[in-house]
Order: C-alpha cells, then structure tokens, then sequence
C-alpha cells in the first residue's frame, strides 16, 4: 500500500506538471504574438476613397480629351499660314555722320491662310528689317482674324532714326546705294492660333523674306524669297 501510494504520491505531481507545461504554452504563444506586434487592419477613410475616384475621373476626362484632339488634329491637318513681301519701297536713306543710319522702307505683308476648314487668329505680331544682320527698324502688328483660305495685304511702315552701323557696314549700304542695288532681310514673328472647335492649338512662326531694292528715292521691289517656319 505504502508503495502504491508513494507510486501514486509522485505520478500526481508529475501529470500537474505537465498540466501546467500544457497550460502555459499557450500564453507564450500569445506573448510571443504580443511581442512581435501584428499589425492590426485598418478601415481606409471616405475621403481618401473620394480622392481616389476624384482622380480617376480627372485622368479619364485628360485621356478622352487628348485622344479627341488628335482625331480631330489627324482629321483636319491644320497647315501653317504663310508670309509673303509681295511689294515694297525704299523712300529714303542717308547718314547724318558717316555712321548714324536715317532711311524709310514701307512693305506690303501678304498673310495667307491655306486651310479650308479652320479659321486662324494672328496674335503677337511684329516686323523688323535688317541690314547686314543689324536691326535698324521694327513695327508691331495688331492682332486679326482670317477665315478659311483667306488673305490679308497689310502695309507696314519701317522708319530708320540715328541708327548706328559700324563703319563697314555703312560703307557697303553707301556703295549699294550708288549701285541701284540694295539687300535687306525682313523678318517676321507671331503667334498663330487655329480654332477647331472647340479645341485650339497655338504656336509661334518665323518668317525670313530676303529682298533686294532699287536706290531711293524710288526704291522698288526688284527680288524676294521668303520661307516660313515653326
């Protein structure tokens, strides 16, 4: 009996040790979860979510728009105005010293639009005449309008006041004059706009006309090439 009991007296300490062995391996599991802090989910706000549809709107409204403009740019081809000097006059040139330039030049500026279905707005314009690649008159242009295949002549007036030129430059314009045969470059610089639409698109152009004239005081037109480009 004494031996059954001491046999039973150890085996129960024995299982309330395992019991207890059992017992604790779950709350170490759960400290261990506590230790490496999982992360706990979180409701996205309502107004992130409204953000997120406020933006995809906006890019699907940038993507028809943009994909709109192109069909509509494929479709009507939109071709650059053009500008053309078919006219001009040397009224006068002379020098108060040997190097302060006074001269009046007046040119015909032909604008022409080659499209047939779009209507294009000038914006931004100006005239300068050059000789011997230094500017010696300029003239703005107020902005207009033209519709399809349209022209527009417009006079502008190019006056030269004390003017300085460089000795050589001078000496050549002298020499030119006394030759019936004097060259100057025109260039023009604007901003076009073509409505179609209701879609516009806006760029500037240049314009390099190269002229050749008789001598004042009747100047004339006697050559001219012009070329525009973007």
């Amino acid at each position: 009996m004494l031996a059954s009991v001491a046999e039973h007296g150890i085996s129960k300490p024995s299982r309330n040790h395992q019991n207890s062995h059992h017992s604790e391996a779950p709350n170490s599991y759960a400290n261990t979860r506590a230790i490496l802090g999982q992360p706990r989910l979180q409701r996205t706000k309502p107004i992130i979510w409204c953000a997120a549809i406020l933006c995809f709107i906006f890019s699907l409204v940038l993507i028809f728009f943009g994909i709109a403009t192109l069909i509509v740019y494929l479709a009507m081809k939109p071709r650059n105005p053009m500008f053309d000097i078919p006219n001009a006059n040397l009224n006068v040139v002379y020098f108060d010293s040997p190097q302060y330039l006074n001269g009046e030049f007046t040119l015909l500026a032909n604008f022409s639009n080659p499209n047939r279905r779009i209507g294009v707005r000038f914006e931004s314009l100006n005239i300068e005449l050059f000789y011997s690649n230094r500017l010696v008159s300029s003239q703005t242009i107020k902005p207009f309008t033209q519709r399809p295949r349209e022209n527009r002549l417009q006079s502008v007036n190019l006056i030269s006041s004390l003017v300085f030129l460089p000795q050589d430059v001078g000496v050549k314009l002298q020499r030119q004059v006394e030759n019936n045969r004097v060259n100057y470059n025109a260039r023009g610089t604007f901003k076009v706009r073509f409505n179609m639409g209701l879609f516009h698109l806006s760029y500037w152009l240049h314009s390099i006309c190269q002229i050749e004239m008789t001598s004042p005081p009747t100047g004339i037109l006697v050559a001219r090439q012009c070329i525009t480009n973007r």
